[in-house]
């Protein structure tokens, strides 16, 4: 009886997952599969589930023909200085809604919850229309100013609930050793909230490196397209080269990737952290 239900615990958990699993992975490996074909046998009939021969001439070609190092630079500059201004508001934003009393908090606090309600295409009009003026159409400063804006008011939050799980006491006993209340912040919190510094920071890039609507409207020229834009305009009226573009998709998928592999313990501590207390 024991074997039998731990038979069917196993069924009835295992089958399942491992189902949504499949079923998660599949699209990824489709496209590495894709990205390792030549053209002629991607679309081959019957369907080749493993590559045979494997070819990174799509890598290559889409590097280097397409350019797609470019655009690559160009994704990467915009989220590295979008995740400073991000990273260092919040945690300044966060600190301040949570360690001083000032009146309106709670209401400042309302007020950057309901930009979360707002959607970021009903902006896009007058956002356009400013940075027109302000000479900003086509440079990539513009995409920094607006993934800072709209991703700030998140983040600012998120960073409070970390901050909110740092003992004052702590902050305090540096105070009375006669440290100033910046040096308090950079010996005493930075380092203790380095978890939450990383989750925030995390959630911050994946959201500048993934955004596209933004990046499309306001670049036009070809050479400052980030890489949501860019495998975009790989796709042609009458023809899509499917093994550049799933080349291209596996290479914006590298970063992320390798950058969660390496913060995970980190982002795990920070959103335990953060969930324990609003």
């Amino acid at each position: 009886m024991n074997i039998g239900h731990r038979f069917y615990r196993c069924l009835s958990l295992h089958l399942p997952l491992t189902a949504i699993l499949t079923f998660v992975l599949f699209p990824f490996y489709w496209t590495l599969n894709t990205s390792l074909k030549y053209e002629r046998d991607i679309m081959k009939v019957p369907l080749k589930y493993l590559p045979d021969p494997v070819t990174f001439q799509n890598f290559t070609e889409t590097w280097n023909t397409v350019g797609f190092g470019r655009y690559f630079r160009n994704s990467l500059i915009v989220a590295t200085v979008t995740v400073a201004f991000i990273v260092t508001f919040s945690l300044l934003a966060g600190y301040a809604l949570t360690r001083f009393r000032f009146r309106g908090k709670q209401l400042m606090i309302f007020l950057l919850l309901c930009t979360q309600f707002i959607p970021g295409v009903m902006l896009l009009i007058p956002l356009f229309i400013i940075f027109k003026k302000l000479g900003l159409i086509s440079n990539l400063a513009s995409l920094v100013i607006a993934y800072t804006t709209f991703q700030l008011p998140f983040n600012a939050i998120l960073m409070r609930g970390f901050i909110k799980n740092i003992p004052n006491d702590i902050e305090e006993a540096a105070l009375i050793d006669g440290c100033n209340r910046i040096q308090a912040i950079l010996y005493v919190v930075l380092p203790i909230l380095l978890p939450g510094i990383v989750a925030t920071a995390a959630f911050a890039f994946i959201g500048c490196w993934n955004e596209f609507i933004f990046a499309l409207m306001f670049i036009s020229r070809s050479d400052l397209f980030t890489i949501p834009v860019a495998l975009h305009s790989m796709q042609g009226e009458y023809d899509v080269n499917y093994g550049y573009l799933a080349a291209g998709s596996i290479i914006a998928m590298i970063p992320p990737f390798l950058m969660f592999a390496y913060v995970q313990k980190y982002l795990v501590q920070g959103l335990s952290a953060g969930s324990v207390k609003g």
